[in-house]
């Protein structure tokens, strides 16, 4: 079935991000807590920074593709509105000292939902890409009712001259209840996600590292013309099956060690997913 056409053809964005690359990897950097986070015990920033650098280095040492920085310890998450410039200022040293670093694309996800704080950091740190777990209609997360901010965050992307910074935008939101949208499908909802602009679409599973359904991918290729990303849950025994139907992937707890978010990165992970990622591109 070919998907509806809402919006003018544009560039692949993932061409444009990685260079051509075929189903490009982008392997996550899970930030300590940052200033103000309720878990935050008074870790100097520099090693902050210094953790997340090193994670990175692992990261790019094993042949991803991207890496995405999120603060990812800083449960429980503020709403979207809450999210201060002890947040915004964490997140831009730690993307700084990644960028220093690698030299893999990189891209932001502020948590929780937080696209527009992830926009500036984005423009003032030149990372490539910022993450929208939710970006169209609402939905009922764990921080409450929360509303697509695609109208704000394209006008704020505007403003401050950050046209260059794409959408990574999910499609059917993990940690939260549909019962908003449950009158209309994936599918429609990946349309609905394309008509409000975004570059590329995320399929993922229900909380992170949760596996996502082939099912799920193949509803969200069907509504869009845009690239679509695996967005949790991939491991390397997976590679060939959910690669088969996505065109990347974002990667986060199964590249640490023992499969946990919050450990190091795992090289010898990162090294066993890569070599299944280069046997699929190799055959294709």
């Amino acid at each position: 079935m070919k998907a509806p056409t809402v919006l003018p053809p544009k560039p692949n964005a993932l061409d444009e991000l990685f260079g051509g690359i075929a189903k490009p990897i982008i392997g996550v950097v899970h930030l300590k807590p940052l200033p103000g986070a309720p878990r935050y015990q008074g870790m100097p920033v520099r090693e902050i920074c210094g953790t997340a650098a090193e994670d990175a280095r692992m990261l790019a040492a094993g042949g991803v593709d991207g890496i995405l920085v999120e603060n990812a310890s800083d449960l429980p998450f503020s709403r979207p509105e809450d999210i201060g410039p002890e947040t915004v200022a964490g997140l831009t040293a730690a993307l700084i000292a990644v960028r220093d670093t690698v030299t893999v694309p990189t891209g932001i996800t502020c948590v929780a939902n937080g696209v527009i704080p992830a926009l500036a950091v984005a423009k003032a740190t030149g990372a490539g890409w910022v993450r929208a777990n939710q970006w169209v209609n609402a939905y009922v997360a764990n921080e409450g009712l929360i509303d697509g901010p695609a109208p704000r965050a394209m006008r704020y992307r505007a403003m401050i001259g950050a046209t260059d910074v794409r959408i990574l935008a999910d499609v059917h939101v993990k940690f939260g209840a549909h019962a908003i949208t449950a009158d209309r499908t994936v599918t429609e909802q990946a349309t609905d996600t394309e008509w409000f602009d975004a570059d590329v679409l995320i399929a993922s599973g229900t909380r992170t590292g949760s596996p996502t359904q082939v099912t799920e991918i193949e509803q969200v290729r069907a509504g869009t013309n845009l690239p679509v990303l695996i967005g949790s849950g991939l491991d390397a025994d997976q590679v060939p099956r959910l690669l088969a139907v996505a065109d990347g992937a974002i990667v986060g707890s199964w590249l640490k060690v023992d499969g946990h978010w919050w450990n190091p990165v795992c090289p010898r992970r990162v090294a066993s997913l890569m070599n299944a990622v280069r046997q699929l591109r190799a055959a294709n």
